[in-house]
This record gives C-alpha cells, structure tokens and sequence, in this order.
C-alpha cells in the first residue's frame, strides 16, 4: 500500500479525532424527516459489515411503486478537512485483500457510528423515486431522514429464497411484512433490469476471486458469482445513483461523475463476436454489443464468463469527471447513461461523500463545499487511488494464488487471455481461480483468445505466476 501512495494505518490526528466521537451523529428539525417507521433493510454480502445503504418499496396507484435508498451520512460525523476526512481522502477507497481489509474510514465509524446498522437509529441522505409499471423512472426527490434498518440480510441467502431453492432466512421471517416488501424489491429491479438492458447497459458476468480460510490457512480462491440478490440492489442503486447526477444538474450545480467513455479497442471486441459468427457495427455502439453479449450467454453460458472479462479488460476502467451544470461530460458506455454520479457508498468510497456534500449543500441552497477545480482535481486523485488500491488488491490475490499453486509445478490448465501489449501477455485459469504470465509461447496472443498453458514457475512473495504455452 505504501509503494503506491496509500495510508495503510490511520494517522495520530485522525486517531484524536475518533476518540473524541462518542455516538452516532444526531440532528433533528423540519428539514429531517421522520422515516424511522418504515420497513427498511440492507442486503450485502455475508461478511460485511460497513452498512452503506439501505431500501423500501411502498406500492401506488396504477402499478407504479415508490422506492426509497437511504445512504448513511457520513459527512455527519466526519467533517470536511478534518484528520479523519484527510485519511479517507488520501486513500480514496477502502482497498479489500484476500489478507485483510484497510477501511476507508476506521472500523468503529464504518461498521458501527456511520454504519446502517440493524435496529439503530441513524442520519441518512434519502433518494425517492418513483418507478411506474413499464419500469421507467417517474418523479423524484432527495432529502434527509432519520431511519432504522429493520433486518440486515446477506445476497445469497436472499437470493436462494426469492429463486425458491430455500426458506426465507430468520431476519426476513422475524419481521412482519418484510417477505413481501423484498419481492416488491425485487420485481422492480427486474423491470429496471429489462429497462436497462433495452438501452444498452451490459450484461456480464465476471468471476472475482474470493478466498476461502479453514482456520488461518488459506484452502481456495473460488468465484464470487452473481445473483438476483446482487441484481435487487445493483439495478436500485444504478437508478439512485442517476437521480443524483440529475438532481444536482438541476439545481445548477457542478458534480462528480462516474464515467465510462467508449472502448478504445472497439475493433478488438469486433474481432471476438466475429470469432463467434456475430457482426458488430465499426463504430462503438452499446445496443449492438448488449445484443451480442445476450446471445453468447444462451447459446455458451459455460463459457460466457470468459466472454464476459475479456470484454471488461477491452473496456477499460472507469474515472471520475468534472461535470459542470450545463456542460457536456462523458456518460458511462457500460451502463448506457449519460448521467452518472457515486452516491450510494459513502463509507468505502471518497468521491460519495463528495457528492453527499455537494447533495447536502444544494438542499439547503448554500455554497458548494468543493469549487470546479478542486473537484476536478479531486476526480483525477480518486480516479488514480482506485487504481492503485486495485493494484493492491490484485498483487495480494496474485500472491494467494502464487501460494496455493507452488505444489503444481509442471501441472497443465486451459487459460483465457486477460492481457496483451508490450509489458506482456497475462492469462487467466479457473482452478483455483488466478491470473499468471505467458513467459513463452505468447507471440500472436490477444485479449479474449484460449490457450493451453503449463505452470514453470510461482514466487509467493512478489505474487509472479508464470506459464508456458504449449503448442
């Protein structure tokens, strides 16, 4: 984390700053509303802890459905240029290794005071919108709510009952009601999915590696797949995150968005569908890519998480952007929005409390707490430290992985191309899921192609992976 310009410890100051917090933040007056009787909850996954958001549906006339996400205000308790907001600023991120988590802001606020913990009263930024029955977006608002998350609850155990393969879990069980409000949840996030995906918005699926301990000792890196737990809140958030993009353009105010441009290596991904018998048009086009990628996953679902990364390396990495009030900004080709912004994550992402505070201001119609080019500058410093955590992360991940396969020297794997330019040419396998070099044998390799590879070589401590190809 050092080598690349991240805090792996929390400073003197900041660690003053966090004792003298004694509670959750508290504020009460007729610009907070009451919302604590609601039947709210969070979905996350098993073992997280730093509760960012939480949601509820209530249904109207008409078939349209009112949905409400509640972002943890973490500029409540952490105010602007103080220590502690230095170190989450620095950092930018909350960097997540198969080893340990470096939160972006210390445990006792991200999992506890700033945290939507179940049964706790907390402030919140709430995102209402309405969604009618065709799943397009109708009115909406944003304003501030105390609330109280009813049952905190995991993505697979929602999403094995709402597929039907199990019982509803003890959280949904022990409040009355909340087994309907979850499936109200639910089919608005599939009709937002259907919605989403009409206008181009990918459909992927990528394997990130999870590691898997008996004890201390690390066993596995297995895939962390998707379900329609994950999808319940993904497609809920994508549509809070572009209320706020607008909301702020409306109120003429300048923010920070998410963007995505078009692939630069468009001809690249045209060079895979043509590979599989399909047509892309010259030009980037999100639509035509979407209905390609849909019928890959019919006709080879075993094979479209290949498809799907090789994919994602070609688009390359999103960034955060300056957007001023009336100016053109670029969208996001991967979701096919135009207005994007990162709200919904306050506790493990920097740039959503910028946006909490640009939100927060703009309520009350006082300044802006970030002028056009500090947040422009803030963008670029986000955007690098996103990067750099991730480097961190996959260094860690190249190194669980370097460990668990030091006993299968000379071992053989079928591989995916992940990576080809002139620092060298990277291969992905499955079992156990990891990603190594092509020492030899890489000449004419490109992203998204397969290859049968041999294991020469592991280094554990610099996380080297390295294979051979065989002809």
């Amino acid at each position: 984390m050092l080598e690349h310009g991240l805090e792996p410890d929390l400073p003197a100051a900041a660690a003053v700053q966090l004792r003298a917090i004694n509670g959750p933040a508290t504020e009460r007056g007729p610009h907070i509303r009451d919302q604590r009787s609601l039947l709210w909850c969070s979905i996350d996954n098993d073992d997280s802890r730093d509760l960012d958001q939480l949601s509820v549906a209530q249904p109207l006339a008409n078939g349209a459905v009112q949905i409400l996400v509640a972002i943890a205000d973490v500029d409540a308790s952490v105010a602007r240029q103080s220590p502690l907001d230095a170190h989450a600023c620095r950092n930018s991120t909350s960097v997540y290794t198969a080893a340990q988590i470096f939160p972006m802001l210390p445990e006792r606020l991200s999992t506890d005071l700033t945290c939507l913990a179940e049964g706790q009263e907390r402030l919140s930024v709430v995102v209402d919108m309405t969604l009618t029955n065709d799943g397009s977006l109708g009115a909406s608002d944003i304003y501030r709510a105390v609330v109280v998350n009813r049952a905190k609850l995991a993505y697979g155990s929602v999403a094995r009952w709402l597929d039907g393969s199990a019982p509803p879990p003890p959280a949904i069980a022990a409040v009355p009601g909340m087994d309907r409000q979850l499936r109200i949840q639910d089919e608005v996030a599939q009709g937002l999915k259907r919605v989403r995906q009409a206008q181009g918005s990918l459909t992927l699926t990528t394997l990130e590696a999870q590691a898997v301990y008996q004890g201390s000792a690390l066993i596995d890196l297995k895939p962390d797949e998707n379900n329609r737990g994950k999808e319940l809140i993904e497609f809920l958030m994508i549509a809070a995150n572009g209320v706020v993009a607008r909301f702020l353009e409306s109120r003429g105010r300048a923010s920070l968005r998410r963007a995505l441009p078009a692939p630069a290596r468009w001809d690249r991904i045209v060079a895979l569908a043509r590979g599989c018998g399909e047509t892309l048009p010259a030009a980037p086009d999100a639509r035509a890519l979407n209905a390609f990628l849909s019928k890959r996953r019919q006709a080879a679902p075993a094979q479209f998480p290949d498809l799907s990364l090789a994919i994602v390396k070609l688009l390359g990495a999103g960034e955060y952007l300056l957007k001023r009030p009336g100016q053109p900004c670029a969208g996001h080709f991967g979701l096919a929005l135009q207005d994007y912004a990162h709200a919904t994550a306050p506790n493990r992402r920097f740039p959503d409390v910028i946006t909490q505070r640009l939100l927060k201001a703009a309520l009350l119609d006082a300044a802006a707490p970030y002028g056009d080019e500090e947040l422009a500058t803030l963008g670029e410093h986000c955007t690098r430290q996103e990067r750099n955590a991730a480097k961190v992360e996959r260094q860690v991940r190249k190194s669980a992985a370097a460990l668990l396969l030091q006993s299968h020297l000379g071992e053989q794997f079928d591989a995916l191309v992940t990576g080809a330019s002139d620092k060298g040419t990277w291969v992905r396998i499955s079992q156990p899921l990891a990603e190594g070099r092509v020492i030899q044998g890489f000449e004419g390799l490109d992203v998204g192609d397969t290859v049968r590879v041999q294991l020469s070589h592991t280094d554990v401590q610099r996380g080297f992976i390295d294979f051979v190809r065989l002809h």
